[in-house]
């Protein structure tokens, strides 16, 4: 045999086997390439087809029913330390949710749950703290008619987080309002048995009398208690019905109602200082960012 007849050979050998998609009677094979693999028959609904035309996976367990965000992630989210510090801590027995101690790496939790670094609650958003200087005739907790304004309308460029403002301010009284999104401090600042320093600048309807500011600095009865004051007074160089008032109570309405009490309407009221927080430097119906040790001295009330 020549050598040109086992060439032919070999030829014929390899035409003869598997064909490679090229060859045997000019008949192209199916391609599995990425793209082209066969799909399931029960799979070809549309419904089941994510982007792209794959197929798309069912979840298991309960339909639309979020998996939650590894606790690691959560906690280094918070600002409190990085992730892999996070998991340090959390196999150190630092870390509880729902007051139960977690040490289980790659466990996961739900926004709604309470989590605890060291006995502090966490937030796993970055916790931010603004100040506004509110102005007259701006709801703080909302109202049935959309035209009012709100004092979150002035807030709404101060942050992409849901800020909530602590504690009340009437519609038509101005002065300082503090906004968070850090819910464990804004609980401690509005719980009426904490108490946190507030000073207040008001204008009654008429001069309060010296035997009435004498009252009010022995502590007025009122339906739901004695309403104590730290201190009351006269402000200086103007009309005896303009006063200036310190109290650490929280209870709604508190301040007006002191003066109701004895007869008094308060034509204005201006919260000049809260918490030890001031306005200075702060023009009316606009919002600063706290410094941190603004944010650290509150955290201490």
């Amino acid at each position: 045999m020549s050598r040109n007849d086992r060439s032919a050979g070999s030829r014929g050998d390899r035409s003869s086997g598997k064909s490679s998609g090229r060859q045997g009677d000019g008949e192209r094979s199916k391609s599995y390439a990425r793209g082209n693999a066969p799909v399931n028959q029960n799979e070809k609904d549309p419904k089941n087809m994510s982007r792209g035309n794959a197929p798309l996976k069912k979840k298991q367990g309960g339909a639309g029913k979020s998996e939650g965000i590894r606790l690691n992630k959560y906690i280094a989210n918070s600002g409190v330390c990085s992730r892999r510090d996070a998991d340090i801590y959390i196999a150190a027995g630092n870390i509880t949710v729902n007051g139960q101690v977690v040490t289980e790496m790659g466990h996961k939790v739900q926004l709604k749950d309470e989590v605890k670094f060291d006995g502090r609650r966490i937030n796993p958003e970055k916790p931010e703290y603004i100040l506004l200087n509110k102005p007259k005739g701006f709801y703080v907790t909302g109202s049935l008619e959309k035209k009012n304004r709100t004092v979150m309308d002035l807030v709404a460029n101060a942050s992409k987080s849901k800020l909530t403002p602590v504690g009340k301010l009437d519609t038509q009284a101005t002065g300082l309002l503090l906004f968070t999104n850090d819910g464990a401090l804004a609980k401690n600042l509005a719980n009426p048995k904490n108490g946190i320093r507030q000073i207040y600048h008001l204008e009654l309807d008429k001069d309060l009398a010296y035997d009435d500011l004498q009252k009010i600095k022995e502590g007025v009865n009122l339906e739901d208690g004695t309403a104590k004051v730290t201190e009351v007074s006269y402000v200086e160089n103007k009309p005896k019905k303009e006063v200036g008032l310190e109290i650490k109570s929280t209870k709604p309405h508190i301040v007006q109602r002191i003066f109701k009490s004895l007869g008094y309407e308060i034509v204005k009221l201006d919260r000049v200082v809260y918490g030890g927080l001031t306005k200075k430097d702060l023009t009316r119906g606009h919002w600063r960012v706290l410094s941190q040790q603004e944010v650290i001295n509150l955290t201490n009330i």
